[in-house]
């Protein structure tokens, strides 16, 4: 049979794309149906967020919006996650639809991408591994001169305070570091950036890297946003946090604590015991319940080394009022560093705002110095850490500029204050927003 000339002169048509409007793809935001827009592709995620590397929460956080930003500043190979997207796309945005939702500020988004290309065209992305290697290095050098003094000075009351707060010292360090691994900040791959990260938070600090991941991914997703970011967690049960949600709380006649005087407990019950009478006991919880046996593993080996080179020299009871007393410190350390960033700002309910007005509405900084960078393990820089969760924190000082730049452009007000100072909008951010409460409660 001869071949139908015209068929044969037509080319082969693929498949006709689906196109879908903002307001389809904002519907499918629930827990039956979920899609997300990155780069005007629509990616039907429904099934997918399970088998998310980076944790369900933190994709799902996305179903219904535009993704293309956080897509963009949480993988560093792109191309690599686009060929496994490929059996999730189902469409793309018609033509006549914008390439994100009016909630969002075009200009600033355009302008911001330009300077994320520029970044990387600047080699801002790419980590100096000497300077990591220093970090541990010292990380170690702090845990052996703990133990020596106690070795050299015996375990009299001086002796084991100064091994304490040397250890302290440990953990907090440790503590920056493996949040830099658990940015993928530091290695090219994946695979590096996870097995020292496993290494680091597990063998250097007994705590499990899935569990930090589902934890602080979603805050980068959508920090300070109620029920999307879990730092913000204690709201409502332990603190009435943002103006917003403290006179939306006061009006509900909603009272779990007194809350105006909030600013007074959380002495109490924030940063002394966020640690030791909380996380220390969750994070088993977390790894068992949900079968992490790679992470418990290396949380053991953390265990088996204090005992091993504490017990000796102070006997069992000792070494556990050691650990504890070091958890005691590393608590303290640890939450006014991380809520100085964040809880004096703007906390709502999520908007879906672009990219860097989430971002800036929600952080602010601390002034540079050589101490504040140590101290904080440069999270001082939070704004541009948060604006490029991967770039290598050794570099946040030279992209600040560009950043405030960009701010000052688009009447942003970018925060940056000195550390004692940003110690002090804590307490005052939770008065306010304890007395706004109040008012509410008594009033409206």
């Amino acid at each position: 049979m001869a071949p139908d000339p015209v068929a044969a002169e037509t080319p082969a048509q693929g498949p006709t794309p689906r196109y879908f409007t903002w307001d389809e793809v904002a519907q499918r935001s629930g827990y039956k149906e979920r899609w997300l827009v990155i780069d005007r592709k629509v990616y039907n995620i429904s099934e997918f967020t399970r088998r998310h590397p980076g944790g369900s929460r933190v994709i799902s956080h996305y179903a219904g919006q535009d993704a293309t930003d956080p897509f963009v500043a949480f993988h560093i190979n792109k191309d690599l996650v686009k060929k496994y997207m490929n059996s999730l796309l189902i469409g793309e945005l018609s033509p006549e639809q914008p390439s994100f939702e009016p909630t969002k500020n075009k200009e600033l988004t355009d302008e911001f991408r330009e300077l994320r290309a520029t970044v990387e065209r600047m080699g801002l992305m790419k980590a100096n591994h000497v300077f990591f290697l220093l970090c541990l290095l010292h990380i170690l050098l702090l845990d052996g001169a703990a133990w020596l003094t106690l070795w050299v000075f015996g375990t009299s009351f001086l002796p084991l305070l100064l091994c304490a707060v040397l250890l302290s010292a440990v953990q907090a360090q440790a503590g920056w570091l493996q949040h830099d691994f658990g940015h993928l900040s530091v290695f090219s791959t994946s695979k590096w950036n996870h097995l020292l990260h496993h290494f680091v938070i597990g063998h250097l600090k007994g705590a499990p890297a899935s569990w930090w991941n589902h934890l602080h991914f979603q805050h980068h997703a959508k920090p300070n946003c109620f029920r999307k970011d879990p730092d913000i967690n204690m709201h409502p049960f332990f603190f009435a946090l943002g103006k917003i949600l403290s006179v939306e709380l006061g009006k509900q006649k909603k009272k779990y604590m007194p809350y105006n005087h909030q600013h007074k407990y959380f002495f109490l019950i924030g940063p002394p015991a966020l640690l030791p009478l909380y996380f220390q006991w969750y994070i088993f919880y977390f790894v068992i319940q949900r079968k992490k046996w790679v992470d418990l593993a290396w949380m053991l080996t953390f265990y088996a080394r204090l005992f091993l080179t504490y017990v000796p020299l102070l006997g069992l009871k000792g070494c556990l009022g050691l650990f504890f007393m070091v958890r005691f410190l590393e608590s303290n350390w640890f939450v006014w560093v991380t809520q100085m960033n964040h809880i004096p700002m703007h906390i709502d309910h999520d908007r879906n705002m672009d990219w860097v007005s989430t971002q800036l509405q929600a952080t602010c900084n601390v002034h540079k110095s050589a101490f504040n960078d140590w101290f904080s393990g440069h999270l001082n820089f939070q704004i541009e850490h948060h604006l490029f969760p991967t770039m290598p924190r050794h570099n946040y000082h030279k992209v600040a500029p560009l950043v405030q730049s960009l701010c000052a452009k688009h009447g942003i007000e970018y925060k940056s204050k000195p550390l004692l100072s940003a110690f002090a909008d804590i307490v005052h951010s939770l008065k306010e927003s304890g007395q706004l409460w109040l008012d509410a409660y008594l009033h409206q």
